[in-house]
């Protein structure tokens, strides 16, 4: 059904002149696409289409049956349009590009449609990189996120706590293991199929349950994850804030003891 919406959308695309381009990203480009797989195109116009969300929709309604759609502000992404379709019930991502924003991105899509071969000369040209995570970005602000943990626990806010564990497992411990593993930084995604068994286990063990003891527990095995990976993957470059981590683990102990005898 994908490809089927995709073969739609080039029909429409090759006859509007104001088009130069268009791609898909995503599942496609690893040959990956099942019958849960959304779409990922990129649709590089002559003029500057995004971030006006009128006629980023226009474009949309005219791809399918339209039923809804919204900007990505929430992913930093406020060219792409995040699109529901019906006939088939489909989710697609659309991104509006001028050929100039198309030099930078992240992966190399494959084209479908390049009215001038311009897609085509910028990817042999430029080079796309994916951002790979930032090590001394994460270990500066690790131990105060967790001493924000220990605070939350202390209080008994155990939803706030869950939420921390969830951004701390998105941001840092599952990009890192994706890195330990040779895969994209891309957090959670298809972890279950990109991850030995071993690290599987130990992401897993991060995720708790709605009991004090049980995320006291994932918090200890998520700092014990990062502190393996960091021994991994972190170069000697790296400025380790062994003050901040000493006294935070302090802290956290001290909570736990009040919190749970």
């Amino acid at each position: 059904m994908q490809r089927q919406f995709i073969n739609q959308v080039l029909e429409k695309v090759k006859a509007d002149k104001r088009v130069i381009g268009l791609a898909v990203a995503g599942s496609f480009i690893t040959n990956e696409v099942d019958e849960f797989s959304d779409v990922d195109l990129v649709l590089v116009t002559v003029d500057k289409v995004a971030p006006d969300v009128d006629k980023m929709v226009a474009y949309a309604k005219s791809f399918g049956n339209y039923l809804n759609g919204f900007t990505g502000e929430h992913v930093g992404e406020r060219r792409v349009l995040i699109c529901l379709y019906d006939n088939p019930l489909l989710h697609v991502d659309i991104k509006f590009l001028t050929l100039d924003e198309f030099e930078h991105r992240v992966e190399d899509p494959i084209v479908l449609f390049d009215r001038d071969k311009s897609l085509e000369r910028i990817i042999a040209a430029t080079r796309s990189e994916w951002p790979k995570p930032d090590y001394q970005w994460i270990e500066d602000r690790f131990w105060t996120w967790v001493h924000y943990a220990a605070l939350k626990l202390g209080r008994g806010e155990n939803f706030e706590a869950l939420d921390f564990l969830s951004f701390i497992r998105m941001t840092v411990t599952s990009s890192l293991l994706q890195v330990k593993n040779n895969k994209l930084p891309r957090g959670l995604r298809k972890v279950e199929m990109n991850f030995d068994r071993n690290d599987l286990e130990k992401l897993i063990a991060t995720v708790p349950s709605y009991t004090s003891d049980s995320i006291f527990e994932s918090l200890d095995n998520t700092i014990a994850l990062y502190r393996e990976l960091r021994d991994t993957l972190y170069p000697l470059t790296i400025q380790l804030r062994t003050q901040a981590e000493k006294k935070t683990l302090d802290y956290l102990e001290g909570v736990k003891k009040k919190r749970l005898g």
